[in-house]
């Protein structure tokens, strides 16, 4: 029984978020409680976007947030509450369970009455199994309360379709470096970090080291200031103890410089030389130094088409299929994708005869200029062209043996050049090629 002057008991979720404890990790400490304070995703909360104004209109909609950590999906969450006049319950699906939702429910459901809403952020949503997922239909769909979940996972593939229909999805993307080293120097220049001075290349090495995670970089940087401080002999935090507090160690890579054009061409030349091992330690070099992998995918496309070409066709579905799972993973996860595309394009058969016979025929066009084509290979497809005999003459080589007839394709005058000349790398390419010419009446 409560004794008659106790304090009313605080009901869970009755306010909106609690500001972090003045002692609480750095990374905490520095979360934003203002729009105008947050760092990234200007994809998502431009001026006028969908998701800048439910913020501010204090009106937000049910959204399952998605990204990988670090990356502002709990700040994002806590400025729902801050911008509405809305009740605000936090629990984490690592440790919560069906009886913890239906009580924020029924809590939900009594505020309802009295006409003010709940927000109500599910932290690790994607742990709930789909009974405890079920749960939340209800709820959401009658508007009890206004669902923010957050994930690491893609939602589509760990998140009911029913609750997906009944929410936005929104992915956050990986911090840039710049965004992380704003963070950084910001909380220094708040004080965060003491008296203790970091040096401007320690700084930049965890912003460049994690990996788009500002709470990674925040707490490493907390942890170094921390160490020196401890050590009591005036010294400054340096890129040494920036590697000892992330436990990565610097890598000489200049996304900007000498490095980027260096190591992008040392793989190129490895993979071209067939060697996996060389191919994946540039490969290596280039993640390791904070390399964009849409850059590193883009380059893999290339060398597919280049320097394999159809000595293996495939290799070109290999590259853009690992081009394709940067843009749906991201880091760190591409890497797998990107590792198992430059292994493929390593062993492969190598030919550069596609590479010639475009620069052959780009030659020639460039020093003689373009031909008509015959009248046969014109289109017909409009009134006046048939008019003037346009198309007159083709013959549909399906109908033909083999189908394959001897029309001439080139232009006047242009019935002997040659531009594709394919090697031992591309021999049933070779073979079929000279047998085509042969039934054409025309030397190989």
């Amino acid at each position: 029984m409560e004794r008659l002057f106790d304090a009313p008991r605080e009901e869970p979720g009755d306010g909106r978020p609690e500001p972090p404890p003045t002692d609480g990790p750095l990374a905490a400490r520095m979360r934003p409680r203002a729009l105008g304070d947050f760092v990234g995703q200007a994809h998502l909360l431009a001026e006028g976007s969908a998701l800048r104004t439910a913020l501010e209109s204090g009106h937000p909609h049910s959204m399952i947030l998605f990204g990988p950590p670090g990356t502002g999906k709990t700040t994002l969450a806590r400025m729902t509450a801050e911008h509405a006049d809305a009740a605000f319950e936090e629990l984490s699906a690592v440790n919560a369970g069906r009886a913890e939702v239906r009580e924020v429910i029924a809590r939900a459901t009594e505020r309802r009455r009295s006409g003010r809403p709940t927000i109500f952020f599910l932290d690790e949503i994607h742990r709930f199994n789909k009974a405890q997922q079920d749960a939340l239909l209800p709820a959401v769909e009658d508007g009890v309360v206004t669902l923010v979940g957050a994930t690491t996972e893609n939602p589509y593939f760990e998140v009911n379709s029913a609750l997906l229909s009944r929410a936005q999805v929104y992915e956050l993307a990986a911090l840039e470096a710049a965004d992380v080293e704003l963070l950084l120097r910001r909380a220094l220049d708040r004080g965060e970090c003491g008296d203790v001075p970091v040096a401007d290349d320690a700084v930049a090495f965890l912003a460049a080291r994690s990996g788009g995670d500002a709470r990674a970089a925040l707490n490493a940087l907390e942890l170094a200031c921390e160490t020196v401080a401890r050590l009591g002999d005036g010294g400054r935090v340096t890129v040494q103890d920036a590697e000892d507090a992330m436990q990565r160690k610097a890598v000489l890579y200049d996304k900007g410089g000498d490095q980027h054009y260096d190591y992008i061409s040392a793989w190129i030349k490895a993979t071209r030389g067939s060697d996996p091992d060389a191919s994946l330690y540039y490969l290596a070099s280039m993640l390791e130094g904070g390399e964009d992998p849409r850059y590193i995918a883009r380059r893999m496309i290339v060398l597919a088409s280049e320097d394999v070409g159809n000595a293996d066709p495939q290799a070109l579905s290999v590259a853009i299929a690992a081009s394709q799972a940067v843009e749906h993973v991201g880091l760190p996860e591409c890497q797998f994708a990107l590792a198992q595309a430059a292994i493929y394009l390593s062993l492969a058969p190598k030919s550069n005869a596609a590479t010639r016979a475009i620069g052959a025929a780009r030659r020639f066009v460039a020093e003689r200029g373009t031909a008509t084509p015959p009248g046969p290979l014109r289109t017909a497809a409009y009134p006046a062209a048939r008019k003037l005999g346009r198309g007159q003459g083709y013959e549909y080589p399906h109908g033909a043996p083999g189908h394959v007839n001897d029309q001439e394709h080139m232009p006047d005058g242009l019935e002997d050049e040659r531009f594709y000349a394919p090697d031992d790398a591309e021999a049933a390419l070779r073979d079929r090629l000279a047998e085509i010419r042969r039934a054409r009446g025309r030397e190989p």
